[in-house]
């Protein structure tokens, strides 16, 4: 009788996933909406959303989304289509492609950093790869 709507991106909007402190993932992580990560994560995550790695977080794989702030630790290849905001605890080594770029001082930033062209921002959206 009643049917429950599929879930839009508009749906999303707000909420956010969250890995605490203390918790490893190995795998994969694909998420729609924002994700703030304290735990640890080997693998590799994708998000059309915003993602936050906070101080006490640790990525060793490859990351796409929209927006990124990191506080914690980064290891492997982050791409960025909007804005990426380092902060001064955040250590990060490894391949790094953005639209914009904010490094607070202190910031250990151990990389290559390639500026994203209108045209590759497209195309990582259109395939949700990025543009290798």
């Amino acid at each position: 009788m009643f049917e429950k709507a599929k879930k839009s991106g508009t749906e999303l909007l707000g909420k956010t996933n969250r890995i605490v402190e203390g918790t490893s993932i190995i795998g994969d992580i694909v998420s729609k909406a924002d994700f703030r990560l304290d735990g640890e994560l080997i693998g590799n995550f994708t998000s059309q959303g915003k993602l936050v790695i906070g101080s006490s977080g640790i990525i060793k794989g490859d990351i796409i989304c929209h927006n990124a702030d990191i506080e914690g630790e980064f290891q492997g290849k982050l791409k960025v289509l909007e804005v990426l905001n380092i902060k001064a605890t955040a250590k990060i080594h490894g391949e790094v492609a953005v639209g914009k770029l904010s490094i607070e001082p202190g910031a250990d930033f151990t990389a290559t950093c390639t500026m994203l062209t209108q045209a590759n921002q497209v195309i990582m959206l259109e395939d949700g790869r990025g543009t290798e």
